[in-house]
């Protein structure tokens, strides 16, 4: 592995206030050390940000490594060989935009504008540069893109409940004398949860419970750590609720005020018992009652519900069973309490300028984003009846790694009809398929805007340093196309700084220069309206526990799944992958501490950290196998097999797989990635990709 190029001794550094692009919920205001050279050095958390408070995660700590990388794209390339050869010849931008234009026109042409399809995701957060490709399909009508990898299950979850997707000042953590951290290892994946977490306990002497299916860093910094089974989640919510009510701990007039069916719910957590709840998740009965008598002693408790529940094929349920207990308890009346999962609904922000909303056609078709393989295979169900899709525009994700269902994917990406542009940072293994390759910006090196998912900031990202070689921003690339497609819309003719300001202005944030005079804005709501004291985002005001399902609010442009089974009440729903006889293991994919989905894999500091692509398993179920520690072995389902090494490990539920990942597929022996496994079948009620959610056979190799 290449080297990355290192900012030298001695040169003059400047410090620059910028905001992390990555998709994290922590969104941390940073300040960069940039050098006269261009080249950016340290990367620090701002202490003078009250939610980042200094606190950063280590592979942004060391961006160095990616942003001076030497294996950065740095000019346009063109493929000259079949396809995933790796065969490219450098070309002019002009050149490269040309084609592209070229072959948009020519499936448009061919089979109408929905041929094309712009697929794009999270690989940066910044408001202008992810969401600039919109203002390009709305204007040209190409296949609309249903964002479903990611928040779809969580976030109907939790709003199914309140209304919408809000809730306590994150900050208030530090105010609990309870913190529940449950279906996210913040350790890994949101390191400022443990910040504020771990300052109830210095401050408060608070408890820290974490739910998750096993032992990682998170649990490990846990005075209660309660490790169940994956899928799960709601069985151990029903059985707490069930203490809750037996033990006298439930609230009965903010119930009998604030929700909505607090009889039947009682009645239904009868029969609920922690035995019951034990016979399903695998976590033992007196831990069940530990944390029950937690929730029922302290009232002052905050749920941080995290995305682990969007991975599993019944996730919006036990998100909402979840939810559902600091309500049976009334915690929301407290500062330090109540339930919260992420503040999407706090920004009210106006894109009309960034994505053409002012365009928009509603006939045009949407096209699942985890879906992608059934859509390149020609699926008619997952086009909608549609014209095939033969185009390609690709920004800010990796799909040959990252999507679901990989065979397929890969299958579909080969075909010869398909084009594919693809702009990005590094050669990644959807690069390697493309047709036409553009080398793309970091963060430091163009204008953007952030908004926090685990906290209430809006941020400012500046450009503080000049791109290497001829890599150009998102926008210049979409308005690159604009130009040479004849697409007009005003958004086009502005720059990502006037993007920024138009937003602010009409979002009723005020201005650009505000933002950059203050760095940050915080869009907290009073407690009030983040403790819903005035009643829950409903017309009644009440908490639901019995969700109309079909028509929580959440932008879909359709329902999926089996939206129309879903439980009325809280509820175990037994639609996860089980195990089986030829099928005896559950595995779940978990994020990686070093890797962020698939970026950083290219780093070499967390290359080494993660080592190798690694599956961990029980003891017993190894020594049943006759599989021992590091152990090479295969893991297989009918959707593909993969191979890997096994770590022996204590720290899992026997019957229990867990792969931190995503490695690379050219990791594995066989180059099949982890996600080779994953299935792509759609998660009720708007559809999601149920990662952590899936059955498998393990063996050792021969």
């Amino acid at each position: 592995m290449n080297q990355a190029v290192r900012p030298q001794r001695g040169t003059p550094v400047r410090l620059k206030a910028s905001a992390c692009p990555h998709d994290c919920p922590s969104t941390c205001a940073l300040e960069i050390e940039v050098q006269d050279s261009g080249l950016i050095g340290r990367v620090r958390g701002a202490p003078d940000n009250d939610y980042t408070a200094g606190v950063i995660c280590a592979k942004v700590a060391r961006y160095a490594e990616r942003a001076n990388h030497p294996d950065r794209l740095k000019q346009p390339l063109i493929r000259t060989g079949p396809k995933g050869s790796g065969q490219f010849v450098p070309a002019s931008w002009d050149a490269a935009l040309d084609l592209i234009a070229e072959k948009l026109l020519a499936a448009e042409t061919l089979h109408g504008a929905e041929a094309v399809w712009p697929y794009f995701y999270a690989g940066t957060m910044g408001l202008v540069m992810r969401d600039g490709i919109n203002r390009l399909r709305h204007v040209k009508k190409y296949s609309g893109f249903h964002s479903t990898i990611c928040v779809n299950p969580a976030y109907t979850g939790f709003a199914a409940g309140t209304g919408r997707v809000a809730g306590p000042d994150p900050r208030e953590m530090a105010k609990s004398d309870l913190v529940v951290i449950w279906g996210t290892n913040a350790v890994n994946t949101q390191v400022n949860v443990m910040t504020h977490a771990i300052r109830a306990r210095k401050e408060r002497a608070a408890k820290i419970v974490a739910v998750d299916i096993y032992m990682n860093g998170t649990m490990s910094q846990a005075d209660l750590p309660v490790l169940i089974k994956p899928g799960t989640d709601g069985a151990l919510a029903l059985g707490v609720m069930h203490c809750l009510f037996r033990d006298g701990h439930a609230d009965r007039d903010f119930l009998a005020r604030w929700t909505d069916v607090p009889d039947e719910l009682e009645a239904h957590v009868r029969e609920k018992t922690p035995q019951w709840a034990s016979g399903i998740t695998g976590c033992d009965v007196a831990t069940i009652e530990a944390f029950a008598a937690l929730v029922g002693e302290r009232k002052r408790a905050f749920f941080r519900l995290g995305y682990g529940f969007s991975r599993s094929r019944n996730g919006a349920v036990n998100m909402h069973a979840a939810s559902c207990i600091a309500a049976v308890t009334g915690a929301w009346q407290l500062e330090g309490g109540g339930a919260f999962h992420g503040n999407a609904d706090i920004y009210h922000f106006d894109k009309t300028m960034i994505e053409g909303l002012d365009v928009v056609d509603p006939s045009v078709r949407m096209l699942d984003q985890s879906r992608i393989g059934a859509i390149l295979c020609g699926d008619a169900d997952a086009l909608h009846g549609g014209p095939p899709v033969t185009a390609l525009i690709i920004q800010n994700t990796n799909p040959v790694s990252v999507a679901p269902d990989q065979t397929r994917v890969k299958q579909g990406f080969a075909r010869e009809d398909l084009f594919v542009a693809v702009h990005e940072q590094f050669m990644t293994e959807t690069a390697q398929m493309a047709d036409v390759v553009l080398p793309a910006t970091m963060f430091t090196e163009h204008d953007d805007v952030y908004r926090g998912g685990g906290h209430q900031y809006i941020l400012l990202g500046p450009k503080l340093a000049e791109p290497p070689g001829e890599c150009r921003s998102n926008h210049e690339v979409i308005v690159g196309l604009a130009r040479r497609l004849d697409a007009r819309h005003p958004g086009f003719d502005m720059d990502p700084r006037e993007h920024i300001d138009w937003m602010l202005q009409h979002s009723g944030w005020g201005t650009l220069d505000r933002l950059e005079a203050e760095r940050w804005i915080d869009c907290q709501p009073d407690f009030a309206t983040a403790h819903y004291s005035n009643g829950f985002a409903w017309p009644d005001g009440k908490f639901r526990f019995k969700p109309d399902w079909p028509n929580v609010p959440f932008r879909s442009p359709w329902n999926a799944g089996p939206y129309d089974q879903m439980p009325g009440l809280p509820e175990h729903w037994a639609v996860i992958e089980e195990a089986t006889e030829t099928h005896p293991f559950r595995l779940a994919t978990s994020p990686a501490r070093g890797f962020l989905n698939s970026t950083f894999t290219e780093t070499p500091t967390s290359r080494g950290r993660e080592n190798r692509p690694t599956v961990m398993i029980h003891p017993d179920d190894a020594a049943a196998a006759g599989i021992q520690d590091g152990d090479e072995v295969v893991l297989g389902n009918p959707r593909g097999e993969v191979r890997l090494h096994a770590v022996v490990f204590d720290g899992v539920r026997r019957g229990v797989l867990i792969a931190e990942s995503i490695w690379p597929n050219s990791a594995y022996a066989d180059g099949r990635g982890i996600n080779t496994l994953t299935g792509a079948d759609a998660v009720a009620p708007f559809g999601g990709a149920a990662f952590h959610d899936n059955r498998v056979w393990i063996k050792r190799t021969i």
